[in-house]
């Protein structure tokens, strides 16, 4: 098992997330769907759990799902994570993996700054900070005209709730698909120096 510790120098009150990649046999697709639907309930069901994301390989291109949990805390998380209900269903699921069970733990927004395959440290805040609000601010006036452009075409009634709810939406996926993935790699030098 390849896991990254949880730092000690976050608060305990700040969520955590836990980026988990498996890489399943190509013939074993259809059983893992099956052991998701049966671990997806019991991790939900775990106290302090905010969210479950996962992202299924595309046929024929890659093997790999990708499953993000987000919990309340970290001590939430870490429960969930050495709980004996998933380490039988993690012993359960072994034989369909191609590799083990690999996760990384961050908290906040660090999985926006994590190197790819997670081994390096992740940069201090004040950089943290600086680069997403250098990215957000640009994309926040940028997608509120387009969407209020886009609205006004369709001939939908301005409403500032719709508005802002749209935009935001449209920053977020930006951010997290397509910014903040190239962005980091840009000025990786500066911001794991």
């Amino acid at each position: 098992m390849n896991n990254q510790d949880l730092s000690s120098e976050r608060s305990p009150h700040e969520g955590a997330t836990v980026v988990i990649t498996h890489r399943v046999r190509d013939d074993k697709h259809a059983e893992y769907e099956t052991w998701t639907n049966e671990i997806a309930p019991l991790c939900r069901a775990c106290p302090g759990h905010l969210d479950w994301h996962i992202v299924r390989p595309i046929p024929g291109l890659s093997q790999t799902y990708t499953i993000i949990i987000r919990f309340d805390t970290r001590e939430h998380l870490q429960d969930w994570l050495e709980s004996p209900t998933r380490a039988r269903l993690i012993e359960k699921v072994q034989p369909l993996l191609v590799t083990g069970d690999d996760y990384t733990v961050s908290s906040g927004l660090d999985f926006w700054f994590m190197p790819s395959g997670g081994k390096a440290k992740v940069p201090v805040r004040w950089k943290q900070y600086l680069v997403t609000w250098s990215a957000i601010y640009p994309l926040v006036l940028v997608a509120t005209l387009a969407v209020s452009a886009v609205f006004g075409y369709l001939g939908v009634p301005d409403n500032h709730f719709i508005t802002t709810l749209a935009s935001t939406g449209v920053v977020v996926f930006l951010m997290v698909y397509v910014v903040m993935p190239r962005y980091t790699r840009l000025i990786h030098r500066w911001l794991f120096n």
